[in-house]
């Protein structure tokens, strides 16, 4: 799992690391992670030992503001100057960290305005104008930097975010671009969450000795390759699981197409689907492997496009009865509360979700994490609150977030599909919990390589060949990176 905080976190961790170590120099420490991860970014492949004269001609832009980001930068950037590199300063925002630009002044670092260093030549370029504090946007002067960076392909390092994005959210307004942050001590969410986490480049965590204690934890692609069930040599489908999907209506018949798809490209392996006759007329239509039976299930898929009808309770509850694992979805959700089996997953969305509790939606929107946590205790059972960050709460009060992925999946359908993905794995005999990291994060890593407007029945028809890669024999890495990318 992936510690990540928000900015009011970060700041109660650094003055709970002052109150226990007064007189500490967290900003030095700070700096020496920024100018070290400069010299890495700048050399390459360049044998160091054989690199004096080169890295004299090499030039650094260190972009600064006035706060303690820009101070990390201006520290960083004597470190650098002291070690022969040549670096100019530029105060983008008119005034510097005083202690800074002492330091940075010192060490023979020259200063430039915004103007001027558009017309030159850098071989790198440090952002280190606004930190966890700044508001979302740039100003001109920055914006036009960056644009005159990107233009020459001058990499970009961040000291702790791009300047521009709010650390607690995926929001992009206009920032810096980055090919490689480094941040302090936790991931912030805008280097996970996208669109920010594009614009942050490959995210360096950096050591500085401070403790965020209250920090939250979301699934990486490592976790979901360590979570995903492989079929072995003895394997059939019985043991691969048998998910039944009672979803649809014949108002809405494509719902319980896209559970049966999600399901069933996610590796169940048999799916029973038991919807009224126009969803399995569909169904069978466009997957002739499905079983349009009853029989022995290990998990059931409810409520996806059921509509407004009278007999939803009824039919819940026929589903509820066999004591299996069930995904609680859409409208099957707006007829509990009711006992249902142990290891049950609901997964609403903010409105669903505040029906659920009672309250209005804004609420649940101003504190997804604290109303997530609130279902799965009232209901008793793991909830899944779908949306840009998806969080997975458990009735004994665990929370983590799945891994974040593009505002692409924001589409109607995708929760009909994710919710067969999730029977899947709850028949192949995952936790609730886990069943809901593992296919919100599939159905991520599916958007994020095919990045775009795809539907959610073209995006499930990919989901093997991502499920495969993920699985494939050797290190997770690389695959990482790729997704990350």
């Amino acid at each position: 799992m992936t510690t990540v905080c928000t900015a009011e976190q970060m700041r109660t961790a650094e003055r709970a690391f002052f109150d226990a170590h007064p007189g500490a120099d967290l900003m030095a420490v700070a700096a020496h992670a920024v100018a070290t991860t400069a010299v890495t970014m700048l050399l390459g492949d360049e044998p160091l030992e054989e690199s004096a004269e080169w890295i004299a001609q090499q030039r650094v832009l260190v972009m600064a503001g006035r706060g303690n980001n820009g101070a990390d930068g201006l520290f960083a950037a004597a470190e650098l100057c002291r070690d022969g590199w040549v670096v100019d300063v530029c105060p983008v925002l008119g005034s510097l960290h005083e202690a800074g630009a002492g330091a940075a002044q010192e060490a023979g670092c020259g200063e430039v305005s915004p103007v001027d260093a558009l017309d030159r030549h850098y071989d790198l370029a440090i952002d280190a104008v606004l930190g966890i504090g700044g508001r979302p946007s740039i100003p001109d002067s920055l914006a036009r930097l960056d644009e005159a960076l990107a233009g020459a392909d001058t990499p970009v390092l961040a000291v702790d975010l791009p300047s521009g994005l709010s650390a607690d959210s995926g929001e992009v307004v206009r920032c810096v671009h980055a090919r490689t942050t480094v941040t302090f001590a936790s991931r912030k969410w805008c280097h996970l969450a996208r669109p920010a986490a594009a614009c942050c480049g490959r995210v360096i965590l950096a050591d500085i000795g401070v403790a965020v204690p209250d920090a939250d934890q979301v699934a990486s692609v490592t976790d979901l390759a360590d979570l995903w069930p492989v079929p072995g040599p003895a394997s059939d489908k019985y043991s691969r699981g048998v998910v039944g999907c009672d979803t649809g209506s014949s108002q809405y018949p494509g719902a319980g197409v896209l559970g049966v798809l999600g399901a069933l490209r996610s590796g169940a392996g048999m799916v029973r689907c038991v919807g009224p006759d126009a969803v399995r007329q569909h169904v069978m239509d466009r997957t002739p492997s499905v079983v349009c039976a009853a029989g022995r299930v290990q998990a059931w898929v409810v409520g996806s496009g059921w509509g407004d009808d009278a007999g939803n309770a009824a039919r819940l509850d026929r589903r509820l009865a066999d004591g299996v694992p069930v995904v609680v979805d859409a409208d099957a959700l707006a007829v509990l509360p009711r006992r249902i089996p142990e290891g049950c997953l609901l997964t609403p969305h903010a409105g669903e979700l505040a029906r659920m509790l009672g309250i209005d939606r804004a609420e649940v929107e101003a504190d997804r994490r604290g109303s997530c946590l609130a279902g799965a205790r009232m209901f008793g059972a793991t909830v899944l609150l779908k949306g840009s960050i998806q969080w997975v709460a458990t009735p004994d009060q665990q929370i983590s977030a799945a891994l974040p992925g593009p505002a692409w999946t924001a589409q109607a359908g995708s929760g009909d599909t994710l919710a067969g993905v999730c029977g899947t794995l709850l028949a192949a005999g995952l936790s609730a919990r886990d069943a809901g990291l593992a296919g919100a994060g599939l159905q991520a890593l599916a958007a994020i390589l095919s990045p775009g407007p795809w539907s959610p029945d073209q995006l499930a028809d990919r989901f093997p060949e991502v499920i495969g890669r993920l699985v494939a024999p050797g290190p997770v890495g690389a695959v990482e990176r790729e997704f990350s990318a």
